[in-house]
C-alpha cells in the first residue's frame, strides 16, 4: 500500500471513530499517533519520536510539547525537526499562548504542527527567522483530503524528509492558500471592495449603499452562473470524448448474438441527466463541498441529493418527456416545479438551489 492509500485508508478511519473519542489522550491514541506511523515513524522509538518533550524556556522550566520528531544531527545526536501540539478533536486550534510558539525559537526544529487528529496545521518561521509564523504555510483535513496537499505531506514521511525542499515551496503554499481563501470568500459573498470595483465599470449613476447591495447579489449570481457554465463545458467535452471511445463497442454490441430480454422496469440514467446533475453541483460548489451533493435515479425523477440523503433533497430533473422540468423545494419542502427550455435554465435557480442547501447544513442566515 502506497502513502496516497495509507493516508485515504487513515483518513476513513478518522471518519468512522472520532464520535466515540472523548478525550485528548484518546484523540493522541486513535488519530495521531496513527497518523504519525502513516508518515513512516516509529512511535516506539524515542529516538524518533519522544512524547512530552521538554525543552526548558528562560525561567519556564519542564514545559512541554506534546511530540518532538526526531533526526540525528550531522554528529549523529537526535535533534528535534518537527514540533506537535496535538487539541481534543473536538478543540478549535488556536496559537493563543501555545507551547509551539515559545519552544519553536529555541530548538532547531524548522517546522510545527498543531493538530486535533482531524485537521493539520504546519507552520515555519516564512516571515521572520527563528520566529513561528501566525498562519501555516499546509493545512490538511482528514475528513476534506486534496489530492495536490496528499503530495505535499508526502515531503514529511520519513523517507523524503527533506527542509530545504520543503522550505522551497512553503511560501507559494502558504500565500496561494491564503489568497484561494479570500477569493472564495469573494464568491460567496463578495466584498463592498470588490463590488465596487465591478459596479462602476458598469454602473454610471451613483454608487448608493442601496445600489453597491444590489450589485452585491448580482456579482455572487454572475461568479457562480461562470463557474457553472466553465464546468458545463469541460463535461460537455468529457462526454463528447466518452462517446467517441465508446462508439466501437457499441457497434461491436449491434451485431452480437441478442440475450434474453430484463424483465420489469429499467432506470437508465441518461447524458443529459448526468450533465443537469454537473451543472446543480457547479451551482453549489461556492457553498458547500461539491462531494456531498449526489444523484439517485427513479423511474419517473432523477434525484439530486445532499448527503446521499433522501431527507435532503436539493431539486428533481424531469428530463424523459417532451418537455424538461426541475423541481425544487422551499424551507418546507414544499415542491415548486419549473419548466426549462434548456440546461443553462439551472442557473435561473441558483439562488434558490444555494438557499436550499445552505438550510440543510444548518448555514442558512
Amino acid at each position: 500500500m502506497d502513502f496516497k492509500d495509507q493516508i485515504k485508508h487513515l483518513a476513513e478511519r478518522v471518519g468512522r471513530l472520532k464520535d466515540n473519542i472523548q478525550t485528548e489522550e484518546a484523540t493522541k491514541t486513535a488519530l495521531i499517533l496513527p497518523f504519525l506511523q502513516v508518515l513512516g515513524y516509529d512511535i516506539f522509538d524515542p529516538t524518533e519520536v519522544v512524547p512530552e518533550f521538554i525543552s526548558d524556556i528562560g525561567t519556564k522550566k519542564g514545559e512541554k510539547v506534546d511530540y518532538a520528531i526526531m533526526r540525528p544531527a550531522t554528529n549523529g545526536t537526535p535533534e528535534p525537526c518537527l514540533l506537535i501540539e496535538c487539541k481534543h478533536w473536538k478543540q478549535a486550534l488556536t496559537l493563543h499562548d501555545n507551547q509551539l510558539l515559545r519552544y519553536f525559537h529555541v530548538t532547531k526544529a524548522r517546522f510545527g504542527i498543531l493538530t486535533n487528529g482531524v485537521v493539520y496545521r504546519f507552520y515555519t518561521d516564512l516571515d521572520e527567522a527563528n520566529k513561528m509564523d501566525s498562519r501555516p504555510f499546509l493545512e490538511i483535513d482528514m475528513l476534506d483530503l486534496r489530492e495536490n496537499l496528499v503530495e505535499e505531506l508526502k515531503k514529511f514521511h520519513k523517507s523524503y524528509f527533506d527542509v530545504d525542499q520543503i522550505l522551497t515551496t512553503a511560501s507559494e503554499l502558504k500565500y496561494t492558500g491564503l489568497l484561494k481563501a479570500l477569493v472564495q470568500q469573494d464568491f460567496a459573498t463578495p466584498s463592498d471592495t470588490l463590488t465596487r470595483y465591478y459596479a462602476q465599470q458598469v454602473y454610471e449613476g451613483k454608487l448608493t449603499a442601496k445600489v453597491v447591495e444590489n450589485f452585491a447579489n448580482l456579482l455572487r449570481k454572475s461568479i457562480s452562473q461562470i463557474v457553472a457554465e466553465q464546468m458545463a463545458d469541460r463535461l460537455k467535452t468529457a462526454f463528447s470524448q466518452e462517446s467517441i471511445e465508446v462508439e466501437p463497442a457499441v457497434e461491436a454490441a449491434a451485431f452480437a448474438p441478442s440475450v434474453e430480454e430484463k424483465k420489469g422496469p429499467v432506470i437508465v440514467t441518461t447524458q443529459e441527466e448526468l450533465e443537469g446533475f454537473y451543472t446543480v453541483r457547479a451551482i453549489l460548489r461556492p457553498v458547500i463541498d461539491a462531494e456531498r451533493v449526489v444523484h439517485r435515479d427513479a423511474q419517473s425523477y432523477f434525484a439530486i441529493l445532499l448527503d446521499d440523503n433522501n431527507r435532503r433533497p436539493i431539486c428533481r430533473l424531469h428530463f424523459n418527456g417532451q418537455k424538461k422540468y426541475v423541481t425544487l423545494f422551499d424551507e418546507t419542502k414544499t415542491e415548486i416545479r419549473h419548466e426549462l427550455l434548456s440546461l443553462n435554465g439551472l442557473f435561473d435557480h441558483t439562488e434558490q438551489l444555494q438557499k436550499t442547501v445552505l438550510a440543510y447544513a444548518g448555514l442558512a442566515n
